[in-house]
């Protein structure tokens, strides 16, 4: 017991080792901490509408054709209308049975092609003349419609530049009702969020529907608001 003992008294007394240095803990800094929030409020002018073509037929080659012909033809008016190759993408494809149930037995009916692309309208006042050429040239439905904005980063950093000067502002007042001020800024943390508009409450329009419609839909893209939240830690003296 007493060897032990007189080992580490000497492992405590020992010199550190060469280039070790010694530091006296830092003082710690006064923070504030303070949200602060930026919203802008904007019109959407881009749109997004998803187009449909459905074709039926007894075996899926026949299907398959069909559905070939229908969608050539709605994509044909769609460019005929001025838009562009690059403004029309497929979103979905897909080709599958059938089947009627009847007394619990299953008999394949036929084969049903699908086939969905995704227009986008730069020209946001066109979307109600495009949703009627399509459905009239053979689409069978039209699946939704949503809105976006051609300029979004720079919505994004005016956003973030107000919801950055609130936050400083508030840490400001709060320093300056304690007597102090703010030193110097620590830590930013950002949160976004975005709130679109609305989305029209349609949109599966078939080509029976369009034939007693009064012309184009009526579409409003209402207003769009991206909203910025940051937290901010700043130094006060």
């Amino acid at each position: 017991m007493s060897r032990f003992v007189i080992v580490l008294f000497i492992v405590l007394i020992a010199a550190p080792p060469a280039g070790a240095q010694t530091r006296a803990p830092e003082p710690q800094v006064p923070v504030v901490v303070m949200t602060g929030e930026g919203v802008v409020n904007t019109v959407p002018d881009r749109a997004w509408v998803t187009i449909t073509a459905e074709s039926r037929a007894s075996n899926p080659r026949e299907a398959q054709r069909l559905n070939a012909q229908a969608m050539s033809a709605v994509t044909q008016q769609l460019k005929s209308a001025g838009l562009g190759d690059d403004a029309i993408r497929t979103r979905a494809y897909d080709l599958q049975p059938e089947f009627d149930y009847r007394d619990g037995k299953q008999t394949l009916r036929g084969y049903m092609a699908r086939n969905s692309v995704e227009v986008r309208l730069d020209e946001i006042e066109r979307v109600g003349e495009v949703i009627d050429v399509a459905v009239g040239s053979g689409a069978t439905s039209v699946s939704g419609v949503r809105f976006d904005l051609k300029n979004r980063e720079e919505v994004e950093r005016e956003a973030l530049r107000r919801a950055v000067a609130d936050a400083r502002g508030r840490a400001e007042a709060a320093a300056g009702g304690a007597g102090m001020s703010v030193a110097s800024v620590l830590r930013i943390d950002e949160t976004r969020e975005f709130i679109p508009p609305p989305q029209p409450m349609m949109m599966r329009m078939g080509r029976e529907a369009a034939m007693v419609a009064d012309g184009a839909p009526p579409i409003s893209p209402g207003e769009y608001q991206v909203r910025v939240v940051v937290t901010l830690t700043a130094a006060i003296k």
